[in-house]
């Protein structure tokens, strides 16, 4: 796939409301808009290979962010570990991402709505049909796709052995 030119960290950290004036040049250039979304509270090797490879199914790749409040409200009180700016700037140092924007609700769905990715692209723990977004994208002929996981890998589970190994 073709791979834009590489922008900064904090070029790649993008206001919801600024995203239309990125996505134009990009349409009209027929760039490939990939779109995913996590929490990304400890980023460990499964978050690093499910990205390189959902990065390689298109020309761009935007990851939607949980804001702090909302993953607090996704995982509960002790999460998230690492706060926005810290995990904004992580994912933004990631070459083959190209954007990362925060969502406050509990899900994307009206940041999908704004960007209408070509692919929606989750982990293969989620069936296509009942991911955020799936109506969206497939009625505006885009593909949701879905990418294995790296077996073992989770936050939940880094945290779990953290917390095991203070005691």
């Amino acid at each position: 796939m073709h791979k834009p030119n590489q922008h900064t960290i904090q070029e790649k950290l993008i206001l919801s409301k600024d995203i239309h004036e990125h996505l134009d040049s990009l349409k009209k250039q027929n760039i490939s808009i990939g779109f995913t979304n996590g929490c990304f509270d400890i980023l460990h090797l499964g978050h690093i290979e499910y990205l390189a490879k959902a990065a390689d199914l298109c020309d761009f790749l935007i990851v939607g962010l949980n804001s702090d409040e909302s993953v607090k409200n996704l995982k509960g009180n002790t999460r998230p570990i690492n706060n926005y700016e810290s995990r904004s700037k992580l994912l933004a140092s990631l070459f083959y991402i190209d954007a990362v924007i925060e969502f406050k609700e509990e899900t994307p769905i009206e940041l999908i709505k704004k960007i209408l990715p070509d692919l929606l692209i989750k982990g293969g723990d989620y069936k296509k049909e009942e991911i955020v977004g799936y109506d969206v994208v497939k009625d505006n002929e885009g593909q949701t796709i879905t990418i294995d996981l790296v077996p073992g890998y989770s936050t939940s589970n880094i945290e779990k052995q953290i917390r095991e190994n203070r005691s």
